[in-house]
């Protein structure tokens, strides 16, 4: 170097250091969209969930049970019932609505 400028060297570790800076802000923007992504993900399946219902198999002393799709009472990924399954096995005298979610709520709207 010479005339007291920055050398070639310098200006280009200068660089490294800005682009490794650069990345880093973009991967943690990447990230921030990945944990959103996922989020609103989440919320599709609730809301498709809360579309649907599920039965909940009778037990030694009570009812067979039906539950909206995203009632937390009864977990279940998949055996989801339609609209119209739902509405069949709500007459049938051995299976009721479940009180907390009140699944017949959803069918009577529909």
């Amino acid at each position: 170097m010479s005339g007291g400028g920055i050398s070639d060297l310098d200006k280009n570790r200068a660089l490294a250091q800005w682009l490794e800076w650069q990345l880093r802000q973009v991967q943690g923007r990447i990230r921030e969209l990945e944990i959103k992504e996922q989020q609103e993900q989440r919320r599709r399946e609730q809301a498709h969930a809360a579309l649907r219902w599920k039965i909940q198999p009778q037990r030694s002393s009570s009812a067979a049970l039906v539950h909206r799709g995203d009632c937390a009472l009864y977990p279940v990924e998949g055996g989801f019932l339609d609209r119209e399954e739902a509405i069949i096995a709500l007459a049938e005298p051995d299976i009721e609505p479940c009180q907390i979610c009140r699944p017949e709520t959803g069918l009577v709207d529909g």
